[in-house]
């Protein structure tokens, strides 16, 4: 996210100099070379680069030295007990505050903790800098609020939520964005603020999908399609409720609620529902291999394979991927597990942590659908039969059923019944009410 942004900031004529602890990447974006993929992207960086306003150093000390302004979008991820971990956070601040000096603007654009902000970053500026904050230096916090793929499209769109430490630093902060982003700016007040916004948005997701997943489930057992209950419940304007998958990925929704939680408990506020969603979302790929296993064989000594390893169609993010979980569920049930993904190469897949395959080349007996890349849109089920596979688990209701059934495979979708010719444990299938 931080060199899309970075382009940005150029592109409305900011000298802009990106840092990053990684050598061969900083030679990369200072040779004038796009890292990785994201559309709109190496086309906006030559055109800033050649202009002479892009550079890139490992040197975050010099670089913040020589700006007025300094954007902080390095990762936070979990600790093993899955609270937020600050500790990539904690070293760039400490490389930002060597170097800071007196009336700079610091923001930090990485989703934090309510309060993470105030308490965990800003004493290791005012350390390194010998500057205290709201005196010396100014702080906001502005969440990133943009997702891979589409994040030139929407950097200029999204409003963009600021909050300061005090009026001055939100007053700067609503400047700095106008001026540099062109978004709108919705500046809500303190740190704590932002911070929440991001947050909450955050949680309404995740328990909004888990309400579908837990709706799912009871459609599956009771032999309901719960696609047509959906459309049908959203008609009135009254509910908006989501469409239920296999699982949920990506850097945020399997992340940042959890920095709602844990920090909630410190506060002696436990959030049940936020609590509860998590646990079912988290718990969807599990219950997924264990429908398959129920409705059509024990799994143990079967050779499954997944469609998909990046979290989202289109994109080559695997960031806590559905098909993580999957392939770890599988493993307990003794299953071969194979995989494949159009946007990464075989090395990748194995660096990844799995066998690659191809469905239809390679023996396969059940393929369990991770990603609804347009590149998986229209297989050929009868190839599919001819080469072993019996059973087809839809994680996220892309397929036809009754194409999949018309070539005499068991057809698993989520939010439906199970259908075609099923031989599962007990051979019974639930008749619809």
């Amino acid at each position: 996210m931080g060199l899309p942004l970075a382009c940005v900031f150029a592109e409305r004529g900011a000298q802009v100099a990106v840092c990053d602890v990684n050598p061969a990447l900083v030679e990369r974006i200072d040779a004038g070379e796009c890292p990785y993929e994201e559309p709109g992207l190496p086309e906006l960086m030559q055109q800033v680069y050649q202009a002479g306003r892009l550079r890139a150093t490992t040197d975050t000390a010099e670089a913040t030295a020589s700006s007025e302004t300094i954007v902080v979008i390095v990762p936070a991820h979990l600790t093993p007990d899955k609270d937020i971990d600050y500790r990539i956070l904690r070293s760039a601040s400490v490389d930002v505050g060597r170097g800071l000096r007196e009336g700079s603007l610091v923001s930090y654009e990485t989703t934090v903790s309510v309060g993470g902000t105030r308490n965990n970053l800003i004493p290791i500026l005012e350390e390194y800098s010998g500057l205290t904050a709201g005196r010396d230096f100014h702080v906001c916090f502005s969440p990133e609020r943009v997702k891979a793929n589409l994040v030139l499209a929407r950097l200029k769109d999204t409003p963009k939520v600021t909050g300061g430490i005090d009026e001055v630093s939100c007053r700067k902060a609503v400047e700095f964005y106008s001026e540099y982003l062109g978004a709108p700016v919705n500046d809500v007040g303190p740190l704590e603020a932002a911070e929440f916004t991001k947050l909450a948005g955050m949680l309404f997701r995740d328990v909004n999908i888990a309400l579908v997943n837990e709706l799912a489930a009871f459609s599956e057992a009771a032999g309901i399609d719960f696609d047509r209950v959906r459309r049908a419940a959203n008609e009135n304007g009254e509910a908006g409720l989501l469409i239920p998958g296999i699982g949920v990925g990506g850097h945020c929704t399997p992340v940042y609620p959890y920095f709602m939680t844990k920090e909630s408990r410190r506060w002696g506020i436990t959030q049940r529902l936020a609590e509860a969603a998590r646990e079912i979302n988290d718990r969807q790929p599990g219950r997924c291999v264990d429908r398959l296993a129920d409705s059509w064989r024990v799994l143990r000594g079967r050779r499954v394979h997944i469609l998909g390893l990046a979290f989202r169609p289109g994109v080559k993010v695997d960031t806590f991927s559905p098909a993580f979980s999957l392939r770890d569920e599988l493993d307990k049930h003794q299953a071969a597990v194979t995989l494949e993904d159009p946007y990464y190469s075989d090395e990748e897949i194995r660096a990844a942590g799995f066998t690659p395959a191809r469905v239809g080349h390679d023996r396969t007996e059940a393929v369990i659908l991770n990603t609804a890349h347009p590149e998986f849109a229209d297989p050929d089920f009868r190839r599919w039969a001819s080469s072993g596979v019996e059973a087809v688990v839809d994680g996220r209701s892309f397929w036809d059923p009754d194409a999949v059934e018309g070539a005499g495979l068991v057809y698993l979708a989520v939010g439906q019944r199970a259908c075609g010719p099923i031989s599962g444990n007990n051979g019974a299938r639930r008749k619809s009410p």
